[in-house]
């Protein structure tokens, strides 16, 4: 009798299968979690800085390098050029006003100034023979003005006497009109010579004016060649302290080259660098500080050089209120220069996380402190110590401020002790 064999309604083979589609779908959920899901890195606590985000008084500065220098410098230049005969002082020496510093020598002008003074003593002494000329003629027509006057009074004389006696019939027509004619003649004489003596005196005036401005000029001329000459004695223009000579015996200065400077030692002022980024935020009267054994101390902006060379430019600032006592010229300091009014703000510490967020995303602890997430932040100024935020967190958020290097494209953390 023949038995009835019932069917499996799971076999072997079905059963491998089934496995098979399990699996897979099995490994693309995964692979869908995997690349969509959020990414998470374990993160050990002692390796990473974690900073409270608090909220106090900001102050927007950035740190600046300045120079000392004395506040007033007078630059030593050659005026005149020549070889270096000698030097009077070292460098480093505290100067008097008009002392010598060192002796140049100069032949060519030492001979332009001999050749200058022989020409105004040769002036001087054509001068002198020209006035004793001019006096002699003048006496000589002085004197020929006497003669007329006393030739006229004489013809004046017989004139009227003659005319007299004509009026009488003593004499005749013929003497009378002689003795008229000598008289007109003599008259005339004497006018003329008056006119000559007149125009004499002009004429002798007018040459002695033009020769003593020709003197004159001259003689400026040589007290302009004696100042040349006496410019090659180098001497200080100031009271200060003679810096940065560049003189040696024996060395050839040109004219206009630079010899050295004095330092004017009434006060010091500072010379700062500053990032060209900032030259439309910086004007006069700003103030920055400083620190110096152990005290602080103010400087203000007083002048700006506006000219930017290798990305940076200058500005000149002077202390206010108490000077350091010990500050030398050439010191550097470290200045802090505030950019802004002090305000209220919430701070966020710096640290190694804007070289790779830029500032715009942070990781932020939950409340547990178990994780750090991502979150979206923006910042506003800054100073050495802090960012002010601006949006993004508050106080009292704990944050990542280490640097995230070795974080890739995580999206969060995880915070194991």
């Amino acid at each position: 009798m023949d038995r009835v064999i019932e069917k499996k309604k799971w076999g072997k083979k079905r059963i491998l299968t089934l496995a098979g589609v399990l699996g897979i779908a099995t490994l693309a959920v995964a692979s869908y979690l995997a690349t969509t899901g959020k990414s998470q890195l374990n993160v050990d606590v002692e390796r990473i800085t974690i900073s409270e985000i608090k909220k106090g008084p900001f102050l927007e500065f950035i740190p600046v390098n300045g120079v000392v220098l004395p506040i007033t410098t007078i630059y030593l230049d050659a005026l005149e050029g020549g070889r270096v005969e000698e030097k009077y002082v070292e460098d480093g020496t505290v100067m008097k006003k008009g002392e010598p510093i060192l002796r140049l020598s100069n032949t060519d002008l030492e001979l332009s100034l001999v050749n200058q003074e022989t020409s105004v003593y040769n002036l001087l002494t054509q001068m002198q023979i020209s006035q004793n000329n001019a006096r002699q003629n003048t006496i000589g027509k002085l004197n020929q003005m006497t003669d007329a006057d006393n030739d006229l009074k004489e013809a004046e004389r017989v004139y009227n006497l003659n005319k007299h006696l004509y009026s009488e019939k003593a004499i005749g027509l013929q003497e009378f009109k002689q003795s008229e004619n000598s008289y007109n003649y003599l008259r005339e004489k004497q006018r003329l010579s008056r006119q000559i003596l007149n125009e004499d005196s002009l004429s002798v005036k007018q040459e002695f004016d033009q020769a003593r401005q020709s003197y004159g000029r001259t003689q400026n001329a040589l007290n302009v060649m004696r100042k040349k000459v006496g410019d090659l004695i180098v001497r200080s223009p100031v009271d200060g302290q003679l810096t940065s000579l560049d003189a040696e015996i024996g060395q050839s200065k040109n004219k206009g080259e630079r010899l050295g400077q004095i330092d004017v030692l009434s006060g010091f002022k500072v010379r700062a660098d500053i990032d060209e980024h900032y030259i439309s935020r910086i004007y006069t009267g700003l103030v920055g500080t400083f620190t110096f054994a152990n005290k602080q101390y103010k400087l203000k902006i007083k002048k700006i050089y506006t000219q930017v060379t290798n990305g940076r430019f200058q500005v000149d600032m002077e202390f206010e209120g108490e000077v350091p006592t010990n500050v030398r010229r050439g010191q550097t300091l470290q200045i802090g220069l505030a950019l802004s009014e002090e305000t209220t703000a919430i701070l966020l510490p710096k640290g190694g996380f804007y070289q790779q967020t830029g500032g715009n995303w942070i990781f932020k602890l939950s409340e547990d402190g178990k994780t750090a997430y991502k979150v979206d932040i923006q910042l506003g100024m800054q100073s050495p110590d802090f960012y002010q935020v601006t949006n993004g967190l508050k106080e009292g958020d704990k944050v990542i401020t280490s640097s995230y290097e070795n974080y890739g494209k995580m999206q969060e953390l995880i915070l194991k002790k």
